[in-house]
């Protein structure tokens, strides 16, 4: 066997020029990444790194205050907004917390909206750090476009109406984390983020130049996530791959610990989760089955109740 054919598969980076250049190319391309691998790795996005980054510095900045600082910001119920600490968010099926911390910001509602019954309203820690809310909620809202963008080729892609999924997810429960992994000065049963699937309708992630994010394919072997600087890795959540009768799948994924001669650099990354509408009913989509793909969830449910079973399960609810 040639050297050429043993190496493992690579998802290779789509440029998101091709979306106004050459959409029906960019949705061939980028679905068909989707469909093979679960991911994609976009570059070229156009989401300004100068903001980007100062998000960023944000978060950092609060993730360096003291414990009890940072403890202000935990919710007493559930982790949708606000602080979440270390040692609270296990993979489903692990036995061991995750390595990481976080902040989330969720979607504000307008006055009298009937999700508010569910959805809580966003905290900022702006006496700690005053640029916060400015810099991350501008964050929220430039992943939050780019998301209906992605899911304008991926329903195209699938043959259907490419405004398919705007009213869908135009009142998502959509969660934009900011996560600090921190160093890891020696060997342990714990890992950054356990082998685990995203809940959602797709990932949008920026922020994963630092190794670490690995993907296993469809024959068990792991297959590390090395996008260009400035890239963006984007996956089909659970709920997508459901609506898709899993045409569109939902992989397995973790994040490593560093490398010895990494272990005293901390990682940062900024995923934004996509949600359907809380009501959204989730159906399988008659044009994902047939003989051979047989409806695997004759079932239907609601995305709410699909997300509120799923955060029991990694002890965020």
């Amino acid at each position: 066997m040639s050297q050429a054919h043993s190496l493992p598969p690579r998802i290779e980076p789509v440029s998101f020029a091709g979306f106004d250049q050459n959409f029906a190319k960019f949705c061939d391309t980028l679905g068909g990444s989707f469909e093979r691998f679960g991911f994609a790795v976009i570059c070229d996005h156009g989401i300004a790194q100068a903001r980007i980054d100062a998000a960023v510095a944000a978060a950092k900045r609060f993730f360096a205050l003291p414990e009890a600082e940072k403890l202000k910001y935990k919710l007493p119920v559930g982790g949708q907004r606000g602080y979440t600490p270390f040692g609270v968010e296990t993979a489903k099926g692990a036995v061991n917390y995750d390595l990481k911390e976080f902040w989330h910001v969720g979607r504000d509602l307008p006055p009298g909206h009937p999700y508010r019954s569910h959805m809580a309203d966003n905290v900022w820690p702006d006496a700690e750090v005053a640029e916060f809310h400015e810099t991350v909620g501008w964050l929220y809202g430039a992943l939050d476009a780019m998301g209906l963008k992605v899911l304008e080729a991926i329903s195209t892609y699938l043959d259907l109406e490419r405004g398919f999924f705007e009213p869908t997810v135009d009142f998502g429960n959509s969660i934009l984390r900011l996560l600090h992994y921190p160093p890891v000065p020696f060997d342990g049963p714990h890992i950054r983020a356990a082998a685990h699937e995203d809940i959602n309708v797709i990932t949008l992630l920026l922020g994963a130049e630092e190794a670490g994010l690995e993907v296993q394919d469809r024959d068990g072997q792991w297959l590390a996530i090395n996008p260009p600087p400035g890239s963006l890795v984007c996956n089909i959540g659970d709920m997508l791959q459901r609506l898709t009768n899993h045409k569109l799948p939902s992989t397995t994924h973790r994040v490593v610990n560093p490398a010895p001669e990494r272990r005293g650099v901390a990682r940062y990354s900024t995923p934004f989760f996509l949600h359907f509408n809380s009501d959204y009913v989730i159906k399988t989509l008659a044009n994902c089955l047939d003989q051979t793909h047989p409806d695997r969830h004759p079932s239907s449910i609601t995305a709410d109740e699909f997300l509120q079973q799923r955060l029991r399960e990694i002890k965020l609810a």
